[in-house]
């Protein structure tokens, strides 16, 4: 009796993944660590945001400078984690030094009041940007180790959408409680919810042998070597590593732009905290269900349909006509529209994408550059994008200037995009030959 069910779900998700004999498990293990991670963020990313405008609209780019150093300051000593430490403990490290900061903010929040609640927030604000990048840059790192690039174009964008559903359930927990709640209280949970991670991700780590030729312990418990530099050193070195980085610039100064709209609608149609932070988790939330449809029904199948090159571009394709859009109409409305259709955009298909572009890298690129890319290079754009939306503020523009500027850099992206992909396609099948050519490995007993 009980096989009925099973086969019954397995048919299911069948129907809504391409997932082959195998691979039932890595894929269980990876969707629970997304799920935890990014319910843990999102149950922190309104607070964040709330606490941003709390501290004044014009503080926005000092906390993005803040933010790009502390970045700076935290690759260095990951880096040496990486050199030195097999990833089966430089992973639960990072994550468990993170849980410890969320313990220290959370007795500060309880504690802190007026001007130094105001610093204790900004403090927060800059923190919780270098987090979320670190942490999720770390999980797609270990996911690119654990599958090939053919199971990534099939599994990544299902994989996504646990990290879509987790961030569904941590803002809507917030949005939620975010009045009745403490916030102190609100982020104990979240520490909760990253040890879960630490959990997970060790059970993903256990499958790796049952993918790869390569045994397991091997590749866990393998020390990855190099020098702190190397991230830096060899993105600048390669052309195809240098793209990626442009890519991941040129989406972050756009995200800016419609990120400052965002919080300049709610400082000027919210008063309270509370209605703040239940605005940014209600949107979060839209976002959030928009891309969960698009994940569990379209990624995988856009990708197969398309390939990684056109696939990548849809984004900076839907951002020339957005901006075009909200040039022409810069309400309120139209900002919300297309800030929920862009996030959407790039968590349900540039983002799992773009991570099938680090298949085909040196298992060091992943971790070493990859990690530079995700963070100092992503923030790097935050800061280009804050402070030309604040130099054109300063000269009697808005959000109209701002969107006007953004139309030209998202073609230029479109470009990078399609550039991408067809570097990406000729790196496999460079990848495939060198592996055909592979002497095999006599059999042992």
């Amino acid at each position: 009796m009980s096989e009925a069910p099973a086969s019954s779900l397995s048919g299911r998700l069948a129907r809504l993944v391409d997932v082959r004999p195998g691979e039932g498990p890595a894929l269980a293990w990876s969707w629970a660590y997304i799920f935890a991670l990014l319910a843990s963020y999102y149950m922190l990313r309104p607070i964040r945001d709330q606490m941003g405008v709390a501290g004044g609209l014009d503080n926005l780019p000092w906390l993005f400078l803040a933010t790009l150093v502390g970045m700076l300051a935290l690759n260095l000593p990951f880096a040496w984690l990486v050199k030195r430490l097999p990833r089966a403990r430089f992973v639960p490290l990072t994550y468990r030094f993170f849980i410890l900061n969320i313990l220290i903010f959370s007795g500060l929040i309880a504690l802190a009041e007026g001007e130094t609640a105001v610093w204790v927030g900004r403090a927060f604000f800059v923190w919780l940007s270098i987090f979320n990048l670190f942490v999720v840059s770390i999980f797609w790192a270990t996911v690119v180790d654990v599958f090939s690039t053919e199971q990534g174009k099939r599994l990544f964008g299902f994989i996504a959408a646990g990290a879509t559903l987790g961030a569904i359930c941590g803002s809507a927990v917030t949005a939620t409680l975010a009045r009745d709640v403490p916030t102190w209280a609100l982020l104990l949970a979240a520490a909760l919810l990253l040890e879960v991670a630490v959990f997970a991700m060790r059970g993903l780590a256990r499958l790796i042998g049952r993918l790869h030729a390569v045994p397991e312990e091997s590749r866990a418990g393998e020390i990855i070597g190099g020098d702190v530099w190397a991230g830096i050193r060899r993105t600048l070195a390669s052309p195809y590593l240098l793209n990626i980085a442009l890519f991941l610039a040129l989406f972050s100064i756009t995200a800016t732009f419609l990120y400052f709209e965002q919080a300049a609608v709610a400082e000027r149609s919210f008063s309270g905290r509370g209605e703040r932070t239940a605005f940014f988790a209600s949107v979060d939330l839209a976002v959030n269900l928009l891309t969960l449809g698009v994940q569990l029904f379209l990624t995988g199948r856009i990708t197969r349909w398309l390939g990684v090159g056109v696939t990548l571009a849809l984004l900076p394709a839907a951002s020339v006509v957005g901006f075009a859009a909200l040039a022409m109409s810069p309400t309120v409305a139209s900002v919300v529209v297309i800030y929920v259709l862009r996030r959407a955009g790039n968590f349900a298909i540039a983002r799992p994408v773009r991570e099938v572009l680090f298949t085909v890298v040196p298992r060091e690129d992943r971790y070493k550059a990859k990690s530079f890319i995700d963070t100092v290079v992503y923030r790097l754009g935050d800061q280009l994008g804050a402070w030309s939306y604040t130099g054109l503020a300063a000269l009697g523009f808005g959000g109209h200037a701002a969107a006007i500027v953004a139309v030209p850099l998202s073609a230029a992206w479109l470009v990078n995009a399609l550039w991408l992909g067809r570097a990406q396609a000729r790196r496999q099948g460079e990848t495939r030959v060198e592996e055909i050519a592979a002497p095999i490995p006599p059999r042992t007993s």
